[in-house]
This record gives structure tokens, sequence and C-alpha cells, in this order.
């Protein structure tokens, strides 16, 4: 059992690192770090942390986020969202950028993929003839590799896949040998570029985004943590680009610097 001083240790590691606040989930961390570090033969969990930061391969730390973040996501989950986004979103967009044709988004929590693929379904739906004259390759990061591998293989079970609409299912997925799983097909998997990316580092991108998809991340967050990061993704939206947050999160009205269109659903 993971004592107080191991508990913080590891917890403070999350916090620092990555801006994952853990404080409240003892328990939790001991269930999925304990049988990994005895499969390890790490006598205990100070143990374990002394090996990862000699570890210079970067290994152990891996596994420590894949086993401590969660990536509970599925196909259609608050679909409003992509509605909005289809029907408001993206009409403004191709309008202003008529010119260009280059669309920039992020989906900043990809976990095992099922977001941005349903986000490029959308784009591919939106566009549909014109898309090819379109750059609209969706860029999917998050912070788990063990995620971003499942994301990148593209393979999901059928029940996974029981709300998308029939005509998406044979458009956008093949049918596996035995039927009870199906694959991304290549033209969609074309459209979305996973990264690994911890939210905490300072963004990359050379250009600004149009829109932004930041779901169920910021429950992990402690509140100074997340006004920094909105912050910063405020600064990295072109002027008039939508951020969008998980339905159950909320952005403080009094400190975020963008025009709230709904609880979940915040423009520049």
């Amino acid at each position: 059992m993971i004592t107080d001083e191991e508990f913080l240790r590891i917890s403070v590691y999350m916090k620092r690192k990555y801006g994952i606040d853990l404080s409240e989930k003892k328990v939790i961390v001991n269930g999925r770090l304990e049988n990994r570090i005895k499969a390890g033969h790490w006598k205990d969990f100070n143990a374990y942390m002394d090996a990862m930061e000699q570890d210079t391969t970067g290994e152990l730390e891996r596994m420590l986020v894949n086993q401590l973040t969660t990536n509970h996501t599925f196909f259609m989950r608050e679909f409003e969202h992509l509605e909005y986004f289809k029907k408001v979103v993206l009409p403004e967009l191709k309008k202003r950028e008529s010119a260009k044709k280059d669309l920039r988004i992020w989906c900043g929590a990809a976990s095992s993929g099922e977001e941005p693929y349903m986000i490029a379904m959308v784009l591919m739906d939106f566009f549909g003839m014109e898309h090819d004259q379109w750059d609209t390759k969706v860029l999917a990061t998050d912070i788990s590799t063990q995620v971003l591998q499942k994301a990148t293989l593209g393979i999901y079970n059928a029940d996974q896949l029981k709300s998308v609409p029939e005509q998406w299912l044979k458009r956008f997925f093949d049918k596996m040998a035995g039927g009870k799983q199906y694959r991304v097909k290549e033209k969609l998997k074309k459209e979305v570029l996973f990264r690994q990316f911890n939210l905490m580092d300072d963004f990359p991108f050379r250009r600004k985004m149009h829109t932004i998809f930041l779901r169920n991340v910021m429950i992990y967050f402690d509140d100074k943590t997340k006004r920094e990061l909105v912050q910063k993704v405020y600064d990295y939206l072109e002027p008039g680009g939508y951020l969008f947050i998980g339905t159950t999160e909320t952005l403080d009205r009094g400190s975020t610097p963008f025009q709230i269109i709904q609880p979940s659903i915040f423009r520049k």
C-alpha cells in the first residue's frame, strides 16, 4: 500500500510536470500503480520513482503517465458540439478562409482517437466534393503514448461504434474479419495527425488555430493551472476562433478572456 510520503512525491511530480491534480486520488494512484510496481520488482513506490528519475530512456515516465491518466471517451460523445461546429463554425470559416482554403483545428485531448476521427468525419461531410481542395487536417494530441498508439491503429470494437450513423460507418470504416471489429479507412486516417504533447509545455504552433477542442481534460487541473492553460489557448486562437470544452466543465466567467456562446462553447 502506498504511504502518504510516497503518494505526495508522485502527486507533486505529476502536478509540477503535467499539471494533473491527484491530491484527492490516493486510492486511485495506489490501485493503478501497485501491480506494475510489483511486476517490475521495485520494493516500493519510492524505489520506482528513484528508478524513473534515473531512467534516461523516458520509458518509466511514460509508463507512469499512461497509468495515471484516465482516457474514457466514445464516438458521438457530446455530439451537440459537433453539430454546432458543422452548422455555425464551419460555414463561417468556409467563407472567411475561401482564399487560402486552410483550416487549423486542434483536438488537445485526443485519447484513443474517437473524438478527432469524429471531427474529421464532420469536416469531410461538410465539405463534401470540395474537401480535396481544402486542407482540413486535424491535429490530435494527448499526453499518453499508450492511447495514441491505439488511436493511430484505428481499430474499434463494433459496440464502440453502435451510436455512429450507419452511413458514416459504411463510409469511414471497414469491417474486419469476424465482424466484431472495424478499422478506420485510410482516407479518414490521413485526415488526423496524432502527436504526443503535454499541455503544460509551450505551444509549438507556428500559426494560430481556428478551432480548439479541449474537452474533458481540464477536470484534472486546479483553478490556477486551468486559468493559465485557457489564456495560452486564447493566445493561440485566431480572432473569432472557437474553443469547445466538456459539457460538465466550466470556465470562470470573471477571469476568462473568452466570449461565452454557450456554457461549453467559447469564442475569441
